[in-house]
């Protein structure tokens, strides 16, 4: 029986993938369940499993796009998986014809004969050459046993100091589905939004010490870190209600606000820039945040993040901290309206209290749609994020450490 294999709906608005890689060659004998294919959408990639066992006949190549429902391979299913020994006597008829064909298509070696000729000019190229100022000995002669002609010289460029027999190769790679869409979404960000970015710079004292005391507790009780995004996320939810705006989008004439903090997390994974989303942030403890952000990243970088898990989300959080950027413009998320990029931490001389002292200090930017965001609003979201970071056990944690970390 010769079963044909259709590509799945990915998700409610897909209706085109991309063949981003066969994991199996035409021929091969594959297992029920086996994946065979990895398949890019604008949103995802994801696995293609064999649904029955047998052998496999691809029926479209790596790098085509194929709509939804269309048939990318056959499987016969009434093909019998091949003995250890029928393989091996395969493998050992392709490596004898592979042989041969070497054998027969390897080119006889001419040897090129080396004259006086050769490496030098000709006398009308000598002329261009001594006009140009270029030195023969630099230049590789296409005529008879080497010869430098005419036009050799005329096409020969000075090298103005540069250094000679580097390699000036290049190559072309196509994007992929998801590339490509991330970005439309991006050029679509920068024209369709009144985008401007306002900064501030955070003391990260108070978190560093929080961290030292609690974090091999915390991890011990969790099994999961406690880094910086939990406070973060925290700070950012804070700041949502108390600038509504921030946390809300422009629908055509209309502007859509949310009474949940569904925040997208910028991860990136093995096929470029990806944004999971933490439903209903803003009832998560510091120990919730920390373990949905260590489950999204594990699974964005393993290739298993789906559709859905990307979906949605009224404001990201972006953290170009971990590249080592110091001061970055992130671009807004549509159709969200804003985004927070974190950045390196650096100790850096501050004044407290009338003295200089050096703190580690981080620059943060809020990219903002100025569209329904005022400056007012951005300036006070930014700041109210910076307050509760430089005082998180009093604003973050009800000044109870231990219990707002469950330890």
């Amino acid at each position: 029986m010769i079963l044909e294999m259709k590509v799945p709906s990915p998700g409610e608005s897909i209706t085109e993938v991309e063949i981003a890689q066969w994991l199996v060659s035409d021929g091969d004998f594959v297992e029920k369940d086996q994946a065979i294919a990895e398949v890019d959408s604008d949103k995802a990639t994801l696995e293609l499993p064999a649904e029955e066992s047998g052998v496999i006949t691809l029926k479209a190549e790596e790098g085509d796009a194929v709509a939804v429902g269309e048939v990318v391979c056959l499987i016969d299913t009434s093909a019998e998986k091949p003995t250890s020994e029928n393989i091996e006597k395969k493998e050992e008829v392709k490596e004898k014809v592979t042989a041969e064909a070497t054998v027969k298509s390897k080119p006889s070696v001419v040897e090129e004969k080396t004259t006086y000729a050769s490496g030098s000019p000709s006398p009308a190229a000598r002329k261009i050459l001594d006009e140009k100022g270029i030195d023969a000995a630099g230049v590789d002669g296409t005529g008879r046993n080497g010869r430098i002609t005419k036009k050799d010289a005329l096409i020969a460029v000075p090298s103005m100091g540069s250094p000679k027999g580097g390699t000036r190769s290049e190559s072309r790679t196509k994007l992929s589905m998801l590339r490509r869409k991330v970005a439309e979404r991006l050029v679509a960000a920068k024209n369709e939004t009144a985008m401007l970015t306002t900064f501030n710079e955070v003391d990260m004292s108070p978190i560093f010490e929080l961290r030292k005391q609690y974090k091999e507790t915390f991890k011990e009780k969790h099994d999961v870190s406690l880094g910086f995004m939990s406070f973060f996320t925290k700070a950012v939810i804070r700041a949502l209600q108390m600038f509504p705006t921030v946390n809300s989008m422009i629908d055509g004439k209309e502007m859509i606000s949310y009474d949940f903090c569904d925040i997208s997390i910028a991860v990136s994974g093995p096929k470029g820039l990806m944004v999971p989303v933490i439903r209903n942030a803003e009832n998560l403890s510091f120990r919730g945040v920390e373990a949905e952000v260590k489950r999204l990243a594990i699974r964005a970088r393993d290739g298993q993040i789906t559709v859905d898990e990307m979906t949605g989300g009224t404001f990201t959080i972006s953290n170009g901290g971990v590249f080592g950027s110091m001061l970055s413009t992130p671009i807004i998320n549509p159709p969200q309206s804003g985004i927070l990029g974190m950045h390196n931490i650096v100790e850096r001389p501050i004044a407290k209290e009338g003295q200089i002292v050096i703190a580690p200090i981080m620059y943060v930017a809020l990219s903002y749609d100025h569209r329904i965001i005022d400056g007012k609003e951005s300036v006070g979201f930014l700041v109210a994020v910076k307050e509760a970071l430089e005082n998180p056990v009093e604003i973050l944690m009800d000044g109870d450490v231990k219990r707002a970390l469950e330890l």
